[in-house]
This record gives structure tokens, C-alpha cells and sequence, in this order.
């Protein structure tokens, strides 16, 4: 019989959580399950998850159990019930035996509404025994994705739990996730022995968020500016490792940015902290790792960053899904880039053979969500078996169309290929059958005998996939769910093989084109490849001229083009902008800056330009520990061999480093090792040569020189020498 406890959950409602009304399904969720139902749910983040079983848990006799894998949710959530008034605790590995003996007396009193479990304290058998004893109200199985090993997020303990929540009898269950493709909602329910459970499914669509993918070009940079651009408003920046994690979090904080950093090689208390500043926004943006997950419930995080590609769609939309949970403004940006995929890859190798594959399956859905210019929501509704007939008009692939082309041929040749395999394959060995590959698979299975084998043969594979992917999210296609990664025709693509009518494809974006590394974006002097406004260049590179024809000086002693270019980037207008321009420094600033900065003053403003400087990534003082070193031992007259063997660099190596401080505007007074190379005689020669060249360049001055008369390192021993008597 159905407990019509409406009037008192509405009460309740209002009393301890301040709503005048459910969302969504909320109440028909906390019905079924006071009614002693099995219930599931599938909820996406932010759409009041935890409330189903919060509730709940507060109306009925006796102590809920919640059992959740994220630590920091558990606290989390237990510091929101306790200010609302609600008895909760939590049983985990962060307590001691005095905690636990004080949480598992509150159980037995009968104060305890809500005690959260992570799985592994749930399979200890002192807590199995002593549950057994305790007044139990219901099971809430939060996080349930966790329980299946075709999800993104497996826990092996989570498929014992079916088995312990037998052992403390038959008690109604509620497993809850954010995140279920249709396959692993069937292995959810088959593993919990939910197949009868009342399904509550509520629409992946979040209409407030807006969804933004972006190359991972100059990814420090844009990051930097990204956040100024939000500046005072909570975000989250998910990276890839630990190590990850502290680099940015670190570049944001020399970039005076409140940020700190989460993962799970942090000291317990450490990581607590940071979690509280977050949380009470002393800190405006958390650094935290993609796989340790943070189960912060903060309604006002505006932002959220992928700076590494997620491992999976399902990763993805639940980080993403912390921004925005109250309704309002929430931005997602992921960086994106196959190097990324690769090197996730990498980590799977050593997994057992059908998780890697299927670790697989998930990174190859992300890097095509990454790449796809077909509407993001749409996406990733299809993802989540959910359907969506129009574009959302509102993310980057949206806002920014890409060019479309007549799609009805290849979407035909897919079909007839899937149709000709008889439906039992991977969208891989769909696209090499197109393409004529005769590969073991194709051969073994006599596949090319059959007409449409070869008929793509002028396409790529990438091609191929993408017209693969359409065909899928505009349904002439299905997947298989219980044979992962198989197509099958649905029975609109069937329709189509009688009735081919014209259909509009995108093309996918060519990110790995565009992509160019920290790295590799970056000269031998630092300076960061970019587009400058070739009118100011002109205008600075006139004045260095005349500066330089005044001081008697070659003017890349001055500024060498690519600070010019620098400036003319991000049009910096007091001396503390000008020193964190590559290759100038204050010392640079103090000798030479003065009349730089009046001009690009005066053209800003001439020209009304938005200054960029809060765009310029400066360093971390961690970066500049070599530079400390050098400099001290310079100063010591320690022999260059020595410093180099110290840090077990080459001499080469050394001199990079050396060269790189000089450009910074410092001063290193090499006169003691120079002199035990070079005579004065050659010495002056090659004084000479730097005084009256056009440039520094080193490859232009072995030309001028002869490397048979000098070595490279002499040169650039005494090139470093002539710019910190002159530039410095």
C-alpha cells in the first residue's frame, strides 16, 4: 500500500531543506521508496539527486544507509545535513577508533537518521556484524554506476554489495546515478538484482550550461586568461595527474589567482582545507585530479575545466555537471588533444584485456565528442540513450557552424556495410571494411568478397567515423547493448536503404592541426608563437632603430624582434608589464623601457585597444630554482664544466640555461671561464663581430666566423657576455 506521507514530506521539505516544492521527480522517487520499492534513478548532476534518499532517510524509524564511494562527498554532505539540523555521520577510512566508536553509538541510540559508508568499510566484517544489530530503514546505493565494469568509473568492491545488504535483510534499495548509458543500466540492475525496480529516468538536458571545446594550444595561457575573464567566480580546473594538479594550481596563485589544489595524494587534512576554502570561498577555483573526482556539492561553481581530455563521455558530464547546479550561469571548457588520448591509452595497458578494451571504447567516444561539430547537448543526450531532434542553439559547435555537405551516398555505403557484415561489428571494422583494408578480421570473415567492400577506398578512416557517428546520433543506426560497441540498423536507417533521401552531414573539426604544444610553441628565447598587430610591431621596431642609433648600439641589443612581437601582443603599459615580457626583465626595463612604454601607451589609447596583460603566464618560483643556482655559482667563479656535470647537463645544455637569463634582462659576469677559452686577440674579434651585426643570430655568425676558426660555444659564451655588458 502506497504511505501517503505527502503533507508530511512537504513539511519536512520547507522545515529542513528550505524548498516550497520538488523538482522533477523527486517526490514520486521518495514515494516508491518509502512504499518499500526497489527503486533506480537515473539523475543528472545538480538535478537533486541526494535529496531522494536524504529525505526520506528523515520521515522513516531507524537509520538510512548511504553508500558512496567519494570520501569528500561524504564529509560534504554530512557538514550540509548537520547545519540543517539532520543527526548524520560517516564510516570511513579517515576515522579513528574513538570516531568510530562514537558514529556506531549514535547508530545504536537510534540518533542517527543517514550513516554514509565508502564500500570498503561496508565489507569489513566488525561493520557487517554490528549493522546487523542496527535498526536499518533502507539502502541507498549512491554513485551506482561504480558497480558496473561497462561504466567509467568500476569499483570491484561495489559488486559485493548486493551480497552484504542480503546479509542484513530484506531491506528496499535505491541505487542512484548521474551517469548510465542504456548498457550499464542493464548491469546495474542485473548486478543488484533490480530488474523488477521502478525506474525513474529524468533527461540528461541541462539547459544552463554551455558546452565549449577547445585545442589545447597555448593551454597555460588560455587558462589564465579564461579564468581572469570569470574572475570572482568559483570554478573547478580538472587535470589529468597529481603532478598536473599542483603545476596549475601553482601557475594560477604567481598569477594572482585564488586557487588551490585537490587530489588524493594530499595530506587528509591539507586536502579538507583547501576543500573548506573552496567551499566558503576563500578560494575562488579548485585544481583537482579527473580521477580521484570531487564530490563537492557548491551550487555557485560557475566554470568548469577540462585542461586535460576526460577518459570518458561519462567522466566528462559529471564533472561538468558541478557547474551551474543552482540554475544559474555554468561554462564548460575542455582542452583538448589526441596526445592526451594517446598517452590515456598508455595508462590502460596493463589492465586486464576487457577493461582495456572497453577503456578503449570509452576514450575513442571521447576524442569523437571532441572532434564532432554536431551540436554538443545532442551529443551527449544520445550518449545517454536519450534523444534529441534539435540542435540546443547554445555551445561552441552551435554558435560556431561548421561547413555541411551532402551525406546521403556515405550514410548509404555505411548501412549497406553494416547490413552486409550481418550487424556484428565495431564501428572500426566497419570503416576498414569501406575502406579495403585487408586485415586478418576482414579476411577471416571472407568480408571482402562482398560488394561494398573498398567502396570508400578514397576517404580516410577519420572520415569514415565521423560519417559513422552522424549516422548514429540521427538514429539510422543503434547500438547494441548487450554486445558493447556493435551497430545495428534501427528501423530508420532500414527505411533509408529503401528510400535514400538527402541528408546534410558537418565536417569534424581538425584539432590536431591546429594543436601545437606548450613546447613547440615556444622559440629559443621563450617567446610564445602568436599573432601580433603588425602595426605597432612597425612602430616599435622604428623606435629600437632610433634608440639603438642613439646608444651606438646593433638594436637587437635593444629588444630582440621576438619581444617586440610580444609587446605588440599584449600591449603592456607600466614597467611590471614590460618585465614579464619574454627576453626583458626590469634591468632591460630600467635601461631601455621608458620610451617603449610611452609609445605603446599612446597607441592604445590612439586606438582604444583592450590591453592583454593579464594574459602573460608568469612563471612559478619553482621554474626559477636553476636560474637561482647559476646565478650563485657565477657569482662563486665555479668552472661552467662543473656546473653542468653538477646537474648532469651537457655544456650545451647549460649555456641554453645561461642564455635564457641573460635574455631575461640579468646580468652574468662569464669574464673568469671566457678568459681560460679565448684570447684577447680572438676575444675582440668576436666583440667586433656582435657590435656591427644585423643580428645575433648564431647559425648567421659560424657562417660569418668559420667554425673552423670557432667553436659554437665560444660564440655563444661570448654572445652572452656582449648583451650583458650592453643589454642588460
Amino acid at each position: 500500500m502506497l504511505i501517503d506521507k505527502h503533507h508530511i514530506l512537504k513539511e519536512k521539505l520547507k522545515e529542513v531543506f528550505g524548498y516550497d516544492k520538488f523538482r522533477g521527480n523527486q517526490e514520486a522517487i521518495i514515494q516508491n521508496l518509502l512504499s518499500g520499492k526497489n527503486t533506480f534513478v537515473i539523475m543528472p548532476t545538480g538535478a537533486g539527486k541526494s535529496l531522494c534518499y536524504q529525505l526520506p532517510a528523515i520521515v522513516e524509524e531507524g537509520t538510512a544507509i548511504v553508500i558512496s564511494p567519494l570520501i569528500a562527498l561524504m564529509k560534504n554532505q554530512v557538514d550540509q545535513l548537520r547545519a540543517f539540523g539532520v543527526e548524520a555521520y560517516f564510516l570511513n577510512s579517515t576515522l579513528n577508533k574513538s570516531e568510530i566508536k562514537k558514529v556506531k553509538k549514535a547508530v545504536s541510540d537510534g540518533n542517527a537518521k543517514l550513516l554514509y559508508v565508502a564500500p570498503e568499510s561496508l565489507t569489513k566484517e566488525e561493520n557487517v556484524e554490528f549493522l546487523k544489530t542496527s535498526n536499518i530503514s533502507f539502502v541507498a546505493i549512491d554513485e551506482a554506476h561504480c558497480i558496473s565494469e561497462w561504466g567509467h568509473d568500476f569499483r570491484p568492491e561495489y559488486r559485493r554489495i548486493k551480497s552484504i545488504i542480503g546479509e542484513l535483510g530484506d531491506l528496499p534499495i535505491i541505487a542512484l546515478t548521474a551517469t548510465a548509458t542504456p548498457k550499464v543500466q542493464l548491469d546495474i540492475q542485473k548486478n543488484l538484482q533490480m530488474e523488477d525496480a521502478d525506474l525513474f529516468k529524468s533527461s540528461f538536458r541541462r539547459k544552463n550550461l554551455y558546452y565549449e571545446v577547445r585545442p589545447k594550444s597555448n593551454s597555460k595561457k588560455q587558462l589564465i586568461r579564461y579564468v581572469k575573464e570569470n574572475k570572482g567566480k568559483s570554478g573547478i580546473i580538472y587535470c589529468l595527474s597529481r603532478k598536473k594538479v599542483e603545476e596549475i594550481a601553482e601557475l594560477l596563485v604567481v598569477n594572482d589567482i585564488k586557487a588551490a589544489p585537490y587530489h588524493a595524494g594530499m595530506e587528509s587534512a591539507k586536502r579538507i582545507k583547501n576543500q573548506d576554502a573552496f567551499l566558503n570561498e576563500d578560494v575562488d577555483v579548485i585544481v583537482a585530479t579527473i580521477a580521484f573526482g570531487m564530490g563537492i556539492d557548491k551550487p555557485d561553481v560557475r566554470f568548469v575545466v577540462h585542461y586535460d581530455t576526460p577518459k570518458s563521455i561519462e567522466g566528462y558530464y559529471q564533472e561538468t555537471g558541478r557547474a551551474g547546479r543552482d540554475g544559474l550561469e555554468g561554462r564548460c571548457l575542455m582542452f583538448y588533444s589526441y596526445e592526451d588520448i594517446l598517452k590515456l591509452e598508455k595508462f590502460n595497458k596493463d589492465k586486464p584485456v576487457t577493461e582495456r578494451d572497453n577503456s578503449k571504447i570509452l576514450l575513442q567516444e571521447m576524442s569523437s565528442f571532441a572532434e564532432s561539430s554536431v551540436c554538443r547537448v545532442r551529443q551527449l543526450l544520445h550518449y545517454f540513450g536519450e534523444t534529441m531532434t534539435e540542435n540546443c542553439g547554445f555551445c561552441d559547435n552551435c554558435l560556431n557552424p561548421k561547413e555541411k555537405f551532402e551525406a546521403k551516398d556515405a550514410m548509404l555505403t555505411v548501412l549497406l556495410a553494416i547490413k552486409e557484415t550481418g550487424q556484428r561489428f565495431s564501428m572500426s571494422h566497419v570503416s576498414d571494411f569501406i575502406r579495403g583494408v585487408k586485415n586478418e578480421h576482414i579476411l577471416s570473415y571472407g568480408h571482402d568478397q562482398l560488394p561494398t567492400f573498398a567502396k570508400g577506398v578514397n576517404e580516410d578512416n577519420d572520415y569514415w567515423k565521423s560519417i559513422i557517428r552522424q549516422t548514429l546520433l540521427f538514429r539510422y543506426l543503434k547500438k547494441d547493448i548487450e554486445n558493447l560497441g556493435v551497430l545495428l540498423l534501427s528501423e530508420k536507417g532500414e527505411d533509408f536503404l529503401k528510400n535514400p533521401i538527402s541528408i546534410k552531414f558537418t565536417k569534424d573539426h581538425e584539432y590536431n592541426m591546429d594543436e601545437v604544444s606548450e613546447e613547440e610553441s615556444t622559440d629559443a628565447q621563450g617567446s610564445n608563437v602568436r599573432a601580433y598587430d603588425e602595426n605597432l610591431f612597425a612602430l616599435l621596431k622604428a623606435l629600437r632603430k632610433k634608440v639603438a642609433k642613439e646608444k651606438e648600439l646593433p638594436p637587437y641589443v635593444i629588444f630582440q624582434d621576438p619581444s617586440l612581437e610580444e609587446m605588440a601582443t599584449v600591449y603592456p603599459t607600466t614597467k611590471d608589464d614590460l618585465a614579464q615580457i619574454n627576453g626583458v626583465g626590469h634591468g632591460k626595463v630600467l635601461k631601455f623601457g621608458r620610451p617603449f612604454l610611452d609609445l605603446i601607451a599612446k597607441y592604445v589609447d590612439e586606438n582604444e585597444i583592450e590591453t592583454a596583460m593579464d594574459v602573460v603566464v608568469k612563471s612559478s618560483v619553482n621554474k626559477s630554482k636553476n636560474k637561482i643556482f647559476i646565478i650563485q655559482q657565477v657569482d662563486r667563479k665555479v668552472d661552467l664544466d662543473e656546473i653542468a656535470e653538477s646537474k648532469g647537463w651537457s655544456m650545451s645544455e647549460l649555456i641554453k640555461e645561461i642564455e635564457q637569463i641573460c635574455y631575461s634582462g640579468t646580468k652574468l659576469n662569464l669574464d673568469y671561464y671566457i678568459e681560460q677559452i679565448l684570447d684577447d686577440e680572438r676575444l675582440d674579434d668576436l666583440y667586433d663581430y656582435f657590435m656591427n651585426a644585423n643580428t645575433d643570430n648564431i647559425s648567421e655568425a659560424m657562417e660569418e666566423l668559420g667554425d673552423d676558426e670557432y667553436s659554437e660555444e665560444e660564440v655563444r659564451l661570448v654572445r652572452i657576455k656582449f648583451l650583458s655588458e650592453y643589454a642588460n
